[in-house]
């Protein structure tokens, strides 16, 4: 049986960066206050100058048990009472103001505080707030009197929010977009019910990383200037992901996926939380309590995207093999009725296909099966369907054998995960099917157009890396 060894206690990591200054007052910088005329959408809202100083569920589990066993997989949990009294001791939501300027001015991050996580003068830097569980819409007001600027924002785990805001010397720009912050502890189990864990069964890359603890973190990177960052608690509709490695938030560079670009692909009104599992399949999910996770939150008029198949079609992982004939589909259907029984909206997706190229210049099918059970799925449950398998075979052959690879980490030496430019090609075909066939979600959609059949080259559609970068590959290779 599987053992997991966990490596302390969840929500006591700290990453704090130990050469950062701890003098709180920030100088900050003084802004021009005119709204900018080419760095934001006709109906973005002006830029106001912030305050010089800061403004002083029944656990759904249905099929766990069942699943958990057939699994079999036995993983040692966080001491869980020891990470929600952390959990508590974190101060309710409330609106506030954070004052920025000059990172290397502000102190380090301290548990139940707010401070600087790590910091390159090169690259960027990373802030944190101590928060409770929840979504959040962020409010960042960017620019510099001094100088022009460009800023990329990334949140928890990676997660693009904006990409590449441009401000001229004594510009500000505001932008805002939605963090869903999350812990690993469930509702507690009514008298009577079955027993299990009261927490999701994390790994120690899930550990390790800034999805699962009790901050919400953002990254900067680029030549960023950011005069204020304001906090508020968020009501919305919220998309959850579910799936595999090509859909989770990949905790390192080079490593990216479709799921971790999405939220850069819509404006303030829809969130994107994403559950995926680097080597996940849907029976995984349910025995790691990650779908209960995602049930115990997930409100009528949310949303719940399905895909999953690169692992799910090992056969040399027997004990979560799913046949694109039976199984496969029946597991499919079983989480639509979750979703649907939440009065949630399931959407299937298919799964992106890998980058193998035959003789004649196009992707061989290695996942074809699995994609035609999801539209088959789709068509009689009456289910939106995003054909990812179909646009990412058209994207690849379309950028060919020579330039497909720079959409790939490792340089192309891995031929199923994405890196930045591939993440965020995927992101848009998914956006862009959004478009066409989910109204009430194509209104919140604000990327261009896209066509698959003519992805844009590698120089037009960067995103800068982050400061951490992986030194494996992720699981379910």
């Amino acid at each position: 049986m599987l053992q997991v060894p966990f490596c302390g206690t969840l929500l006591h990591i700290i990453r704090s960066h130990p050469g950062s200054a701890v003098n709180p007052s920030v100088a900050l910088p003084q802004l021009d206050d005119a709204r900018p005329d080419d760095n934001q959408p006709d109906d973005a809202p002006n830029a106001e100058r912030p305050a010089d100083m800061p403004f002083l569920p029944m656990r759904a589990a249905l099929l766990v048990p069942l699943f958990a066993g057939l699994v079999g997989i036995a993983l040692t949990g966080v001491p869980m009472a020891q990470a929600k009294a952390a959990a508590a001791s974190v101060a309710a939501p409330a609106a506030r103001t954070y004052p920025i300027g000059d990172p290397a001015r502000l102190a380090a991050y301290t548990p139940g505080g707010s401070g600087i996580e790590a910091i390159d003068s090169a690259q960027g830097f990373v802030w944190s707030v101590a928060v409770p569980e929840g979504l959040y819409r962020v409010t960042v007001t960017l620019g510099d009197s001094r100088r022009a600027a460009h800023t990329t924002v990334k949140a928890e785990s990676r997660r693009l929010m904006l990409r590449d805001v441009a401000t001229r010397a004594g510009q500000s720009v505001t932008r805002s977009f939605l963090v869903d912050v999350r812990r690993p502890d469930l509702p507690t189990d009514p008298h009577g019910a079955p027993s299990l864990a009261d927490h999701v069964l994390l790994d120690a890359d899930d550990i390790a990383s800034r999805d699962w603890d009790d901050r919400l973190s953002l990254e900067f990177l680029g030549a960023p200037a950011v005069y204020s960052i304001r906090i508020e608690p968020a009501r919305t509709p919220v998309i959850y992901l579910v799936g595999d490695s090509t859909v989770a938030d990949q905790y390192a560079e080079p490593y990216a996926s479709w799921g971790q670009a999405l939220p850069a692909l819509f404006d303030d009104g829809v969130a994107v939380s994403n559950h995926a599992k680097s080597g996940g399949t849907m029976k995984s999910l349910l025995a790691q309590l990650r779908l209960a996770k995602v049930l115990s939150r997930i409100q009528p008029g949310d949303w719940l995207f399905i895909q999953f198949g690169h692992n799910d079609q090992k056969q040399n992982w027997p004990l979560t093999y799913l046949d694109p004939k039976t199984t496969y589909p029946a597991y499919l259907r079983a989480y639509i009725a979750e979703a649907r029984a939440r009065g949630a909206n399931p959407v299937l997706v298919t799964s992106p296909e890998r980058r193998n190229f035959d003789a004649a210049g196009h992707i061989t099918d290695t996942l074809g099966t699995y994609a035609e059970a999801v539209r088959q799925v789709a068509a009689q449950e009456h289910v939106p369907l995003i054909d990812l398998n179909a646009d990412s075979r058209a994207i690849y052959e379309a950028l060919g054998p020579d330039v497909s690879p720079r959409a790939f980490a490792m340089d192309g030496a891995d031929r199923t995960h994405n890196d930045n430019y591939g993440a965020l090609l995927l992101a848009s075909a998914v956006a862009e099917r959004i478009r066409e066939s989910i109204p009430a979600l194509a209104a919140h959609i604000t990327a261009p157009p896209f066509d698959p059949a003519h992805p844009p080259p590698p120089e037009t559609l960067k995103t800068l890396e982050s400061l951490g970068h992986a030194t494996e590959k992720p699981k379910g290779n």
